[in-house]
């Protein structure tokens, strides 16, 4: 059985003031509790920061994103190497956002999989459809293209290490989310399409997510479905109580 997987992204939010505050409340909130596996995703320029509150307990660091280079003349970047630096051992890869806003490609996408993977870090690959490929019918279509350009000549062994996130364009900080059923027929194609590309005892393994206004209400009947099997985490990953809450539903 796969073991629930809660990822909270702080996008750009939390000072390091606000960071310490935050992480240690989830610290206190979650003391001894081993039944899901939690990673908190905050800026830059708090990982380290974030890292020195949780690195004696069962929750683990990952970074919102990163470059497809180990090194070199690229101002802004930063280096798979200098996140394991900070302690992290996830990274989110694709966020809508990130397609957006920064004209993130498949292509893209598929070299910053591939050098996370090389340096040890787990990839957390978002795909979804935004609300005008839903309505036209065409998000089984998005999903299988995303997932085709981003895991592109992945190896078996390299898919053990990833996880996949769904998120529908059009229910992230929109305060509306797909419905359960909603989410676990893109989930159940997701594991469908692994098991054509790769293996069965591979989609047995990989976790897929459900993000996209998960709340600590809708999070228990999410979960509940066959093939999602946790959450990125956006706007309710900002609060001890809630985050708190969703990850105690998730199982």
């Amino acid at each position: 059985m796969r073991k629930p997987l809660i990822a909270g992204n702080w996008k750009m939010y939390k000072t390091s003031d606000q960071a310490v505050k935050l992480s240690a409340g989830l610290k206190a909130s979650l003391k001894d509790f081993t039944a899901a596996d939690v990673v908190l995703c905050p800026p830059f320029t708090v990982l380290n920061t974030v890292y020195n509150v949780i690195n004696d307990t069962d929750m683990q660091l990952g970074a919102q994103d990163l470059f497809w280079e180990k090194e070199g003349a690229f101002t802004g970047e930063i280096s798979p190497i200098m996140l394991k630096d900070c302690g992290c051992e996830f990274v989110i890869i694709g966020h809508s956002e990130r397609r957006k806003y920064f004209h993130e490609t498949d292509a893209t996408i598929n070299k910053k999989i591939k050098v996370s993977l090389e340096v040890g870090l787990k990839p957390i690959v978002c795909v979804g459809e935004t609300l005008e490929e839903r309505e036209a019918d065409k998000t089984i279509e998005v999903i299988k293209t995303q997932l085709s350009g981003g895991l592109l000549e992945l190896n078996i062994e390299d898919m053990l290490n990833v996880t996949i996130a769904y998120e529908p364009v059009w229910a992230i900080g929109t305060g509306k989310n797909a419905t359960a059923a909603q989410a676990q027929e893109v989930h159940k194609f997701i594991r469908n399409w692994i098991v054509e590309r790769f293996s069965q005892g591979v989609s047995n393994t990989v976790r897929i997510l459900y993000g996209g206004s998960v709340k600590p209400q809708n999070a228990k009947e999410l979960m509940a479905q066959e093939d999602v099997d946790g959450a990125l985490v956006g706007g309710a990953s900002l609060e001890v109580s809630s985050f708190t809450d969703i990850i105690k539903n998730s199982i």
